[in-house]
């Protein structure tokens, strides 16, 4: 607990405040569009809406694991899936206060169901974190913010044509599948949270490099060692092969 406290203070000051704000104020300018102009869309256009939201949120998550400190801070004896869990939990009250605005701000005449569209929001800004997080575990990439931003664009775009029918993860509410599609959401949920828990640990570039560094380390000699230098051996003299002085 008091590691805890004692990391707070500097993961607060670290966190990428500009791009949650960024994100956090464009979510709320969408959400509130419908009001703003006097709009009544229809169910399937509010679900949408709130599906754009929820990405662009995640979009602002994905920046939450970006440090520049990142080489500066491999000596500390914390375990960096520590620093990292505490740099998502000073973030996810803050998110989940902003995702309440969200759904306040939807228009109220268009019932759509809370839980099933919170699920898919947390899906989406698990995925940024556990993305983060895998940049991190794989790479020497100290802000991979920006490469996770692009894959989860890339990612919305391909994910409604490249999911299989079946699984129905993009359902509307009346459909009856719908569901049977946020059970599938819960199960994506767990597994991109272990996903993100098992990239925690540090980066299996820098054990390599730590490991060369070990085996270097032991064939050059202590600091301090004395030193053994080798006169060259002249012709003739008496430790020299085959020498006049070696014969006498």
């Amino acid at each position: 607990m008091r590691v805890t406290r004692a990391l707070a203070g500097p993961a607060w000051r670290t966190l990428p405040w500009r791009a949650l704000g960024a994100a956090g104020v464009l979510g709320l300018l969408l959400a509130g569009t419908p009001r703003l102009t006097g709009a009544e869309p229809t169910p399937w256009q509010t679900l949408v809406l709130l599906r754009g939201v929820a990405l662009v949120g995640a979009l602002g998550m994905a920046f939450v694991l970006d440090d520049r400190a990142r080489h500066l801070t491999t000596p500390v004896p914390t375990r960096r899936l520590l620093r990292q869990a505490l740099r998502a939990a000073l973030v996810v009250p803050f998110l989940a206060l902003w995702w309440t605005a969200v759904l306040l701000l939807a228009p109220s005449g268009v019932r759509v169901p809370v839980w099933g569209v919170t699920v898919e929001a947390a899906v989406l800004c698990a995925l940024a974190l556990a993305g983060a997080a895998a940049v991190i575990r794989l790479t020497d990439e100290p802000r991979p913010g920006p490469a996770v931003a692009a894959a989860l664009l890339i990612g919305a775009v391909l994910a409604p044509l490249l999911v299989p029918e079946d699984w129905a993860l993009f359902a509307v509410p009346d459909d009856p599948r719908w569901a049977a599609a946020h059970d599938r959401w819960a199960v994506l949920l767990t597994a991109t949270a272990v996903v993100g828990a098992a990239c925690g640990p540090e980066p299996l570039i820098r054990r390599g490099r730590g490991r060369g560094r070990r085996g270097r380390t032991r064939a050059v000699s202590a600091p301090g060692a004395p030193r053994t230098r080798h006169a060259p051996r002249v012709p003739g003299s008496p430790g020299a092969s085959g020498g006049s002085g070696g014969r006498a």
